[in-house]
């Protein structure tokens, strides 16, 4: 896939562009100048975007008064931008200071230490559960005077359905980590919460020998096929990890150079639940309760008494390694985790359902979009840039709406956890730290939804959704961004102050196809 042109090179070929024909650009009533209106035009009829479906939008953050519009009432596939419209919607639904839960039950009688009946491990979606808190659970169990188990470790997963992945997903993304498995009962092994998937650290030996091969966390559920060597020292390191289809065999290829560094990659599990399963119960056994009956799945029965139990972060501090990092599993635990709090049923239906009834409130009409997911994963998803706009105008006036606009990525912020997905792009220009916005990407698709204050400081809400590109628009929408918080009164901005370095393409190689993603999707930002 060839390069996009830098944004240096867009924002200079708005400056000798001839003004776009009328039906591009809205009215000059309309415009907050005729400048402004006649470069954003340029941008988005640039040859780099020739052939591609473009929609654009810009409207006053205050009075919504729209100052620029072209192609925003098209529906178009919105890729991460759907992540937009799901966590609004399920901050409307589960409130700000939702939690989940994660217990541990008895069911039985105790009596010297033996339980003559099973343990219950009990999940309600809880994204950010690592292995350090599931090994807490089982010392409270420990704690209790349990130390042997006639019946079985039961895992209840039950405040779910069992449908694992979403509709209209591509089958050759399943084993990276983007596109996890959703279960109640879900593991983490990282503080970015990739729920449902584990990592696979590659060391260097000597040259010439195997590299040695550890997952985070350790575990024996999955099988390790490891070619991968230890290369000449100073030689590139070249790593594939992916797991077989439909199975927990991960698959270690590639090369590591001797005395190089430890190389990370992240891979999905086939079923969470078993995963979290045998974390708890190798947890049970070093601390002291050991399980005879093995391991089960069920739900815990209303009897069973609560020995222990995690609660999460509040979704309000959720919404920050959700939407800084776009990461697809919150979306979809957030969807069934509505579905469940609505309509008493955690599944993609319900959960959707209850969203819509949400839209109207939030400035859309649910009528006139398509939902088949909460991520923007999905190839069956269509919204607008208008439908984008209308949601940033309405959720101003939610009370959730500052810890919403927080979790926003910003522009040019260099820490990953505050610029997100943003991080990178817009650096050195009037947007860098100005800007908060979601990103979205899929391979053809690009969008930026978002807020931007102009150099008059003017607050104005932005949405710009790309389709079918064969190069990255990400360019073009940055050089949107830059002239929006470059605006003065409508006057062009001098030329240095809005050229920035180019953020470039976002690709993973996987299964020998080049693959637009999220940065933060391959650990770039």
């Amino acid at each position: 896939m060839p390069r996009p042109r830098s944004l240096a090179l867009v924002l200079a070929a708005v400056v000798f562009a001839a003004v776009p024909t009328p039906d591009l650009v809205a009215p000059a009533s309309a415009q907050v100048e005729n400048t402004l209106g006649r470069d954003l035009g340029a941008i988005i009829t640039n040859p780099g975007l020739s052939g591609a479906d473009v929609g654009l939008v810009v409207r006053h953050a205050d009075t919504g008064v729209v100052l620029f519009t072209s192609r925003s009432d098209k529906r178009s596939q919105p890729a991460s931008n759907g992540k937009l419209i799901s966590s609004a919607a399920v901050l409307d639904i589960l409130g700000p200071e939702h939690r989940f839960s994660t217990s541990v039950s008895a069911a039985g009688n105790v009596r010297g230490g033996v339980l003559a009946g099973d343990v219950h491990l009990r999940g309600t979606g809880d994204p950010t559960m690592l292995a350090a808190d599931y090994d807490a659970l089982a010392a409270k169990v420990a704690a209790s005077g349990i130390r042997l188990v006639l019946g079985k470790l039961v895992a209840d997963d039950t405040w779910f359905d069992s449908v694992r992945l979403g509709t209209g997903w591509a089958w050759d993304d399943e084993p990276y980590y983007y596109n996890g498995q959703i279960s109640a009962l879900t593991v983490s092994p990282d503080t970015d919460y990739d729920a449902g998937s584990i990592i696979v650290r590659l060391t260097p030996g000597a040259a010439g020998e195997p590299a040695t091969v550890t997952t985070e966390p350790p575990t024996s559920y999955v099988t390790i096929a490891n070619t991968a060597v230890t290369g000449p020292p100073g030689s590139a390191p070249s790593v594939s990890v992916e797991r077989q289809h439909g199975t927990n065999v991960i698959n270690v290829r590639g090369t590591v150079p001797a005395g190089g560094a430890t190389e990370a990659r992240w891979s999905t599990v086939w079923e969470p639940t078993g995963l979290v399963t045998s974390l708890f119960h190798g947890a049970l056994a070093r601390h002291g309760v050991h399980v005879l009956g093995g391991t089960g799945t069920g739900a815990t029965p209303a009897g069973a008494r609560l020995l222990g139990e995690h609660l999460s972060m509040p979704l309000s501090r959720l919404m920050a390694p959700f939407l800084k990092l776009s990461n697809n599993m919150h979306a979809e635990i957030l969807v069934k985790t509505a579905g469940r709090a609505v309509y008493g049923e955690g599944s993609w239906s319900a959960g959707l359902r209850a969203i819509s009834a949400k839209l109207g409130g939030l400035g859309i009409d649910p009528a006139a979009l398509s939902l088949r997911d909460g991520s923007g994963l999905s190839r069956m998803d269509n919204a607008t840039p208008d439908q984008m706009a209308a949601l940033l105008l309405a959720a101003k006036t939610k009370p959730w709406f500052q810890a919403w606009y927080d979790a926003l990525p910003i522009a040019g912020v260099s820490d990953r956890m505050v610029g997100g997905t943003l991080r990178s792009r817009m650096r050195g220009t009037p947007a860098e730290g100005n800007a908060r916005a979601k990103t979205g990407s899929l391979t053809g698709v690009s969008a930026l939804s978002g807020y931007v204050t102009t150099a008059d400081g003017t607050p104005l809400v932005f949405s710009m959704i790309s389709n079918n590109t064969l190069t990255s628009a990400k360019p073009f929408e940055d050089a949107v961004v830059v002239r929006l918080a470059s605006n003065r009164n409508g006057q062009t901005p001098p030329a240095h102050a809005v050229v920035p370095e180019s953020a470039g393409d976002r690709t993973q190689q996987g299964s020998n196809l080049r693959v637009d993603l999220e940065c933060s999707w391959t650990k770039s930002c």
